[in-house]
């Protein structure tokens, strides 16, 4: 039996931006969109790409299972197009939660990059 744990489609998100060097931008980025809306997300210094996908995943089945308007407030925040929300595979609230918590690293990956190739 193959006992390795798959690595999520937000992960590896997450190394391709620290290969590209926006990891810790993108990191900003995250804390920025979540302050905006009045809902602080604690994400340490250092924190590596598994950590920060399971805080990420945390917070957002927190907020759809317990301040929903708050969720959409984030996800308008944020900026994800509603056509996303047409590749969301409802299976339960944990499913649902790590599909957004990847349409949101990669809407946030998108702003660092596009800032990155405008500002260079």
């Amino acid at each position: 039996m193959n006992m390795k744990k798959e690595v999520s489609e937000s992960v590896h998100l997450l190394k391709k931006a620290n290969e590209n060097h926006l990891y810790g931008k993108l990191v900003v980025q995250l804390q920025r969109d979540f302050e905006r809306i009045n809902v602080p997300i604690k994400i340490p210094d250092g924190i590596n790409a598994e950590e920060l996908e399971t805080t990420l995943n945390e917070k957002i089945y927190f907020l759809l299972m317990e301040r929903f308007l708050d969720y959409l407030n984030l996800l308008y925040a944020i900026d994800i197009p509603e056509s996303v929300f047409e590749k969301i595979e409802v299976t339960d609230a944990v499913d649902v939660s790590k599909q957004i918590t990847f349409f949101i690293l990669e809407r946030e990956l998108q702003k660092v990059e596009l800032r990155e190739k405008y500002n260079s």
